[in-house]
């Protein structure tokens, strides 16, 4: 499990770095139900770290390591299980308490009023954010447990402003959420993740599309690819290409978003119900549902009834889009039986049509007999200028044969290029597994030496040279002596070894096949555009007559060997 979330992070970091790819839908769908297939194995090996951290836990003596412990399996339950991720922050308040740490106390109190916050348990978090403003005052505990609880604050109120129905109060909780968010960013570093995050939203929110865009493009760069941080970035650079409206892009991060859920086992999914919202407006219905009820399920082991009350409204939308499909395939149906039912009627019409037809052809059939009898002595007449054919046919039989000896060789040819592919294949998988061995054997150097050496490339270029010039020879076994034929004798061009072809009678060999473009030839011998035609030009100038008709007469070169 380890080597594949290995091999799933380096495939991020490659294409992170390359353009962004373009996929169309279908394509990003079954990426995101290949990760869901897959999706146990991602809860097993996070499930596997809990267990590792559980089993340090109990291994642990001093009440600061048991903190730093606790407070690891909070983080790594934060995303897993609501109830759990607060069971540990109570367990490092206690062990905080214990020791006098006010700081760590403060920043434990303040990240659980944050829970209770995002799993809708509101009263709850105000009233344990009030209990800190009776213990230690802020000047006693440093930067980090002050912008946790100013934070904690912000995100309360924030929550409270967005989901209440009276205008007055939405007004109020705004401007105390607002409060504490300036507190915040005063607090804590610019490149804490809860900071780029407020300030994104602030910059989407007054419609600084610019700013809030190299905002995220900051935010982007500190997290690693495929990380559960990864995910929320690549969410809000959705939010961001959907506010510009660039479709092509927002989905790309979507997906992206989605795709880092789920391979990191996290059940509190804010993309793929976003996903399925995306679906359901483009008419994947069938799609939408089967995404929803997956973040549906995750929204339930992770307990969060915040998350519950964001997926019902979708959840309705989707049965009422199914009972709309359903009762226009209904309709669909009706229609279609009527439109059966009146072909029915008439393919009883054309059997009954065919039926009298039938009784006529048999009086025709009777008159046809007469006829053939008089044919029969036509074909007597016949049968003489049937011998003055049958000297055409032999000689078509010999055209035959010639067509037959051909395609024999055009089959040899073609099961040559069949065997030099697989042997490609071969090579390839080859190389893979060399590389695959080598990463395993972590020799990450000699990899990196591998990649810098031009050697390999050469000697492929070598073999397909080699091949090139065996078969072309086999087509054409005069073309050497043809080709020095229509140049000045020391202008004239001989192979330094039997079966090979120098540059430029390579290069007169692609014109012979049809391949004129020197870009493309450029392409084929891996010149320089500038080198292919200087060679061809030097070759022209060296032709004993008419250098304009040299190439045309070099196209007509050659006999096919053995036809």
């Amino acid at each position: 499990m380890k080597k594949i979330l290995l091999m799933t992070l380096l495939l991020h970091m490659v294409s992170f770095a390359q353009a962004v790819p373009q996929k169309d839908l279908k394509e990003y769908c079954q990426l995101i139900d290949d990760a869901i297939a897959h999706s146990s194995d991602y809860i097993a090996a996070h499930e596997q770290r809990i267990g590792e951290a559980r089993r340090a836990l109990a291994l642990e003596t001093t009440p600061t390591g048991k903190y730093q412990r606790n407070f690891r399996l909070y983080e790594l339950y934060k995303p897993f299980v609501s109830d759990s991720a607060m069971y540990f922050l109570h367990q490092c308040i206690a062990l905080a308490d214990e020791t006098g740490d006010a700081s760590a106390a403060v920043r434990c109190r303040s990240l659980l009023a944050i829970r209770c916050a995002n799993t809708g348990m509101y009263d709850e978090a105000l009233n344990i954010l009030d209990s800190i403003a009776t213990r230690p005052s802020p000047l006693t505990i440093d930067t980090l447990a002050l912008g946790t609880y100013y934070e904690a604050y912000n995100n309360v109120y924030s929550e409270l402003a967005y989901y209440t129905h009276l205008d007055d109060m939405r007004q109020n909780y705004q401007e105390r959420a607002d409060h504490y968010e300036q507190l915040m960013l005063q607090t804590m570093p610019r490149t804490y993740e809860t900071c780029f995050l407020r300030r994104e939203q602030r910059a989407q929110g007054e419609g600084r599309l610019d700013e809030s865009m190299a905002i995220n493009d900051e935010w982007l760069h500190t997290v690693q690819p495929g990380s559960h941080p990864y995910a929320l970035v690549a969410l809000y650079r959705y939010i961001e290409y959907k506010m510009l409206g660039d479709n092509d892009q927002m989905i790309h991060w979507l997906v992206e978003s989605v795709l880092a859920d789920i391979r990191n086992g996290v059940m509190d999914q804010g993309s793929m119900w976003e996903m399925a919202n995306e679906l359901m407006l483009r008419g994947e219905i069938d799609k939408a549902s089967s995404y929803i009820s997956f973040t549906s399920d995750c929204a339930n082991r992770y307990g969060s009834r915040q998350r519950n009350w964001q997926i019902a409204p979708l959840l309705t939308t989707i049965a009422k889009n199914y009972k709309a499909q359903s009762e226009r395939n209904t309709a669909q149906l009706r229609t279609a039986l009527v439109v059966i039912s009146v072909l029915a009627l008439l393919l009883l019409g054309v059997l009954l049509f065919l039926h009298r037809r039938n009784r006529q052809l048999d009086t025709a059939r009777q008159a046809l007999k007469t006829s053939n009898d008089e044919l029969a002595t036509a074909n007597g007449q016949l049968a003489e200028q049937t011998q003055e054919l049958s000297t055409l046919n032999a000689q078509l039989s010999t055209l035959n044969s010639q067509l037959s000896e051909s395609n024999r060789v055009k089959e040899e040819y073609i099961g040559r290029f069949m065997s030099l592919c697989s042997q490609y294949i071969d090579k390839l998988d080859n190389y893979r597994k060399m590389v695959n061995k080598k990463m395993k054997n972590k020799e990450l150097e000699e990899l990196f030496q591998l990649s810098k050496s031009t050697e390999l490339k050469e000697k492929e270029l070598e073999e397909l040279y080699q091949n090139f010039d065996s078969v072309f020879l086999h087509l054409f076994p005069n073309f050497v002596n043809d080709f020095n034929a229509l140049l000045q004798p020391e202008m004239q061009v001989s192979p330094r070894e039997d079966n090979r072809l120098t540059t430029e009678i390579r290069i007169f060999a692609l014109i012979r096949l049809g391949i004129e473009d020197s870009s493309k030839i450029a392409e084929f011998l891996h010149y320089s555009v500038n080198t292919i035609y200087n060679y061809r030009a030097r070759i022209k100038n060296g032709a004993i007559d008419n250098r304009g008709r040299f190439e045309a007469r070099v196209k007509e070169l050659g006999s096919w060997g053995r036809f």
